[in-house]
């Protein structure tokens, strides 16, 4: 009787559906393991935001280890403003001007937030000079095209300065308790398709069967 009931099953069909409840159970899995990855990265980042100041180390990637800690350097020069979407203290949304800093004669130099304005043509007259604030990862620049084709270079570090630069008010402090971590939902919602699709298909034989 068993192998009647095999013989009837259409090979083909249950083949996908069974190569698609697998894929989804194995992301499911993958999601679980990024819940835990998610949750000591969330604890590094609430140590970091414990620790005293620092001076921003010379480099060109932000390192998770330097993340939501207070920093200072010092800002030589503005090469460029740039900007981008913000939100300030007081929770208003505007422009954030962002300050491409040189730091010494060679390096990386870094990114200095130095404020949101709700005048999005505001030009700011800050030249420079020391800045102080929390380490987060500054905002890309790469276009649609990067993206789509994973040419995102690594975020550099940037200092969301306590102090703004005149005219601006001062950006929103990033925190590390601001972020979520949904890994544990999504994997939920994998296993739950899954269980779904094995079960739609059941009931699909079941009615094939029966007509």
């Amino acid at each position: 009787m068993a192998k009647a009931r095999l013989e009837g099953l259409p090979l083909v069909s249950t083949l996908l559906v069974l190569l698609a409840a697998g894929l989804m159970v194995r992301l499911g899995i993958w999601q679980l393991h990024r819940a835990h990855e998610k949750d000591a990265l969330l604890a590094r980042y609430e140590q970091n935001s414990k620790l005293p100041p620092m001076v921003l180390p010379s480099v060109a990637v932000a390192d998770d280890k330097l993340l939501y800690r207070r920093a200072q350097a010092f800002c030589l020069q503005v090469v460029r403003w740039r900007v981008a979407g913000g939100e300030t203290e007081a929770g208003k949304g505007g422009t954030r001007f962002l300050a491409e800093c040189r730091s010494g004669a060679e390096g990386p130099g870094f990114v200095a937030d130095m404020g949101v304005s709700q005048q999005p043509r505001f030009k700011p007259s800050w030249r420079g000079g020391e800045v102080s604030g929390t380490i987060a990862a500054a905002p890309s620049e790469a276009g649609l095209w990067d993206r789509l084709t994973r040419r995102v270079p690594p975020p550099r570090p940037m200092l969301v300065s306590f102090t703004p630069a005149p005219g601006l008010e001062p950006s929103r402090q990033p925190s590390g308790m601001n972020i979520s971590n949904n890994s544990f939902a999504y994997a939920i919602q994998w296993f739950f398709f899954a269980a779904t699709a094995l079960v739609i298909y059941v009931l699909a034989l079941r009615r094939r069967r029966k007509v």
